[in-house]
């Protein structure tokens, strides 16, 4: 009796922390939706567009998607010759050629650049926006920023949760074409492939269809208009001490590395299943 009752109670606490588990991250997710839903919302109308904000959000494209520019190109380099130059020389030493285009396509564009380009942008970018507007809130500046007319959300959380999907974007667009041409080269110049660049080319233009596109898009800019949601909500979360900001930091790295692979398992079942 005694035991039946000890593994009741054990049941019942671990219940109650599964629930309270799945009801802290719900109501994280509901909060990010809430702050992507309002970027968006607000980023179409004209008004909302002031000095500042457009200025914040030019800082946050450079910041994001232009200086890694070359650590991403190295990065697909080393994608592409390790990925491409095989699957190129394997496929032809099996003889099923007209597979090469789908399966570079499957790997490279629709998995490897989206999920790897935006771990680069949330390792890089999104430990250093949590730790900047938290930085901000501490330091008071948020508060001064209400005080003078301002409004934090349009000044500061817009300008970096467009400015960070975009940058994602674009990085994702170089890293998959330095990859393909990167691996094409290489493949020509150790004669594991074909040196004919326009027959390649039109291998990869064939293999991709519209469902391909969709899905390169909701990976790139899903996964990162939630990393830079949450990023804003634990900077601008801190309390008033600075020992607040490593762990807010980590928090927010924390839920956007994981609503990466949740976004991106979830596109891949509606887009292909």
């Amino acid at each position: 009796m005694g035991r039946a009752s000890a593994w009741s109670r054990y049941c019942l606490k671990t219940l109650a922390g599964a629930g309270s588990f799945v009801q802290a991250h719900w109501d994280d997710l509901r909060h990010a939706a809430a702050v992507i839903g309002t970027a968006l919302g607000n980023s179409v109308r004209p008004r909302y567009w002031a000095k500042a904000a457009r200025t914040a959000f030019q800082r946050q494209v450079l910041a994001i998607g232009v200086e890694p520019v070359g650590f991403v190109c190295a990065l697909a380099v080393f994608v592409g010759i390790s990925v491409v130059v095989q699957l190129t020389f394997w496929v032809g030493e099996a003889g099923q050629s007209q597979l090469l285009g789908p399966l570079l396509v499957a790997v490279v564009a629709r998995e490897l650049g989206p999920v790897l380009i935006n771990l680069v942008v949330i390792v890089r970018s999104g430990s250093a926006m949590t730790t900047e507007l938290g930085v901000l809130k501490i330091n008071g500046e948020v508060r001064a920023l209400e005080a003078q007319g301002g409004d934090p959300f349009l000044h500061l959380v817009m300008p970096r949760i467009l400015g960070m999907a975009m940058a994602t974007f674009c990085l994702t667009i170089i890293f998959i074409l330095v990859a393909f041409a990167s691996g094409f080269f290489f493949a020509a110049w150790m004669g594991k492939g074909s040196r004919d660049l326009l027959l390649f080319a039109n291998t990869l233009s064939s293999a991709v269809q519209p469902k391909d596109i969709f899905n390169i898009l909701a990976k790139c800019i899903l996964p990162a208009l939630f990393a830079s949601a949450s990023c804003c909500i634990g900077g601008l979360g801190v309390g008033k001490s600075v020992t607040d900001i490593p762990q807010a930091t980590q928090r927010a790295l924390t839920r956007s590395v994981a609503g990466l692979f949740v976004i991106s398992s979830i596109v891949s079942l509606l887009t292909y299943l």
